[in-house]
């Protein structure tokens, strides 16, 4: 098997499939950034860093599909809380759908 075809192909398929998680996560309520990652490593085979989280919540921001606030927290400081917007909630509702088509393809073309 050729690893580096396969190292390459998870990490593509892993940012993709990120950002739809992190939509999802956001979905019904407001989380803050390292609650999402804390989150996120649950799921096996995700690979996550802190460092992959916050560029794709920025550029979500940029996009008007993300909305901030900042809070104060009693265990520390303030807290930058993430909620969706309308678009948001449009585009993880079509990307949900999306994934889905895709998701049945592939397993409809898997077993023949």
């Amino acid at each position: 098997m050729n690893a580096k075809f396969f190292d390459n192909w998870t990490s593509q398929l892993r940012k993709g499939v990120l950002e739809l998680c992190i939509l999802n996560d956001i979905r019904n309520r407001k989380m803050y950034g390292y609650e999402i990652v804390k989150r996120l490593r649950r799921i096996e085979g995700l690979i996550i860093s802190e460092g992959a989280i916050y560029p794709i919540l920025s550029r979500l921001k940029r996009q008007d599909l993300v909305k901030t606030s900042i809070q104060e927290s009693s265990s520390g400081p303030a807290r930058k809380y993430y909620k969706l917007t309308k678009e948001g909630e449009d585009m993880v509702s079509r990307m949900n759908a999306y994934w889905q088509a895709i998701s049945g393809a592939t397993d409809f073309i898997e077993k023949g």
